[in-house]
């Protein structure tokens, strides 16, 4: 019985494959997610002239990872960004700042490293202590309150020359190592608590994971392109959105442009997505399904990771291989509010605990140009810490947040907050995560694989598939433009011109046989010629068959 039913099966996903176009798809592009990516791609087709299009997002507004809430208790609430939160790299170039300066995104400068990098390096100019008096960190430690700047200035150097060697052995073909071990090899290892915190804001937060666990020359690639003006990045500036209508807006405001209503689905999750060399079918948890000539996902790393959306036929191995290289890391910010502020007057502290990554990066929004009032404070965690904090209750983390407050002010009796909050991002099936991070061993062939379209139907964008922007808003906005481009040229020449990108089969293969041009999409190199036998399978399941075995293909879903 398991033989004949793995015949029927293989011989279903044969017709699957093989079913003329009987009818006209239902759309000609369906793109999947409503964030940054997917709002931009719906623009770049709108501005080919391309309408006949449908945005299918699970939440019920638009944003993606962009998430605000109000906040607060009752009479005092404000506006907080669950996840991303800043323009970084705010120069010239940079996307995300033009739209935030279109659409009048409140901002405030960011300064993550305060007044200690005055004199370290020319390429680093986001701070301006005299504008902005509060510019510099608090630190402190089990013992409470303690100046270390020293060691957080110490810090910044040692990662400006981890990320400058990281970058000088890419362009030498050198072969990747994790951050830690480029630290090592370098000669700097953090021994004490206040290392730790010191190079744990200039690491983990950033790239919401370890040194052990973050690639050299990925992240020193993706954070020269973003900060480093001098070899083509944005700025050194970061802007801290406090818009009380949220982040969010600038990507709204923007959809509203060229979106229509009837162009937008909202509270739809994909459940399936079956394609083949006609068309994509996508089907929503409710049981609709909608066609389409094309299809964009804009999923999240972690959804294509996870069985949370299923493709028939499964994706290729050469794009699941891509697809398990990268990381979904998880970048968590916890927030409280008090009746009265008792707390730090700087924007940023730092908190040196024994147990490294343990609740060590604070910020506060009560302070002049910020939340002024709002009685606001929230800690971040990233990373194995932050998957662990979503196992436990939100009592449990309370418990431990009051308890690291109490370590850090001695002298005050810390109260009980009014209002506390943070999110799941590991558990939600939208996201499983915060964003994507390359690990150590980085090879630029995944993520070529990462990028690339499956059969000329499918298509993927998002932060994750950027080269140079992996991890930031700017990179999902930039493949949304570039990858609805490519889908463009397919509507627009009736897929006479449509050119996909390329893939490579075996990044084995590849990287044994440097100069081996990568394989185009579509077409799997073969030794030898390929006999196709769908067309015999389908011909003997057509007429041989009883229509109750066409009946059991298309419950289960094999034929769209």
């Amino acid at each position: 019985m398991r033989q004949l039913l793995l015949a029927a099966t293989t011989a279903c996903l044969a017709l699957a494959a093989t079913t003329p176009l009987s009818v006209k798809n239902d759309k000609t592009v369906l793109i999947l997610g409503g964030g940054v990516a997917g709002i931009i791609a719906a623009r770049t087709l709108a501005e080919r002239n391309i309408t006949d299009v449908l945005l299918i997002e699970a939440r019920p507004e638009l944003g993606g990872r962009m998430r605000s809430l109000d906040f607060g208790s009752q009479g005092n609430t404000a506006t907080i960004e669950l996840g991303a939160n800043w323009v970084q790299g705010a120069g010239g170039g940079n996307p995300i700042l033009a739209l935030a300066a279109e659409h009048g995104l409140r901002t405030v400068p960011s300064d993550f490293y305060g007044s200690v990098e005055r004199q370290l390096s020319p390429r680093i100019t986001w701070h301006d202590t005299q504008r902005y008096p509060l510019a510099r960190n608090s630190t402190y430690d089990e013992n409470g309150e303690g100046d270390y700047l020293g060691v957080l200035e110490q810090a910044i150097v040692a990662y400006t020359n981890l990320s400058d060697v990281g970058v000088l052995r890419a362009s030498k073909g050198h072969a990747d190592m994790n951050s830690r071990a480029g630290y090592s090899l370098m000669g700097m290892k953090p021994e004490t608590p206040l290392d730790m915190a010191a190079e744990y804001f200039m690491v983990d937060w950033q790239y919401a994971q370890t040194p052990e666990q973050t690639s050299w020359i990925a992240s020193s690639m993706v954070h020269r392109y973003t900060y480093d003006v001098a070899h083509g990045g944005f700025s050194g500036r970061n802007l801290l959105s406090v818009d009380q209508r949220g982040f969010k807006h600038l990507i709204q405001a923007e959809s509203e442009k060229f979106l229509q209503p009837e162009q937008v689905l909202l509270n739809a999750t994909v459940r399936r997505i079956a394609y083949s060399p006609e068309r994509v079918v996508v089907t929503l948890a409710d049981g609709t399904s909608i066609s389409a000539d094309y299809v964009i996902s804009t999923f999240s790393l972690g959804v294509l990771q996870n069985d949370d959306v299923l493709f028939r036929p499964a994706l290729p191995m050469w794009k699941m291989e891509a697809i398990h290289s990268m990381t979904m890391a998880t970048y968590t910010k916890i927030f409280l509010q008090f009746d009265e502020k008792f707390w730090f007057d700087t924007q940023f502290a730092l908190y040196a605990d024994k147990e490294r990554g343990r609740y060590p990066v604070w910020q506060s929004l009560d302070l002049e140009g910020f939340l002024p009032g709002s009685g606001i404070l929230f800690a971040t965690v990233t990373g194995d810490y932050a998957r662990r904090i979503e196992l436990l209750s939100d009592a449990q983390v309370l418990e431990e947040l009051l308890s690291v407050l109490q370590t850090m002010f001695p002298n005050t009796t810390i109260p009980s907050p009014t209002a506390f909050l943070f999110p799941r991002w590991t558990a939600d099936p939208l996201y499983r995560g915060s964003y994507s991070n390359w690990p150590a061993s980085f090879v630029r062939e995944h993520h070529t694989n990462l990028r690339a379209n499956v059969g000329k139907r499918l298509w993927f964008a998002g932060e994750a598939t950027s080269l140079r922007y992996f991890g930031y808003l700017h990179g999902a906005y930039l493949e949304g433009m570039d990858i609805a481009a490519h889908v463009a040229d397919c509507v627009l020449s009736k897929g006479d011109e449509c050119v996909g990108l390329p893939f490579v089969d075996s990044v084995e293969m590849r990287m044994r046989n440097s100069g081996e041009a990568p394989a185009r999409v579509g077409y799997r190199p073969a030794s030898g010629p390929r006999v196709d036998v769908r067309p015999f399978l389908a011909g003997v399941l057509s007429s041989v068959l009883p229509y109750s075995w066409w009946w059991w293909c298309v419950k289960a879903g094999f034929v769209p």
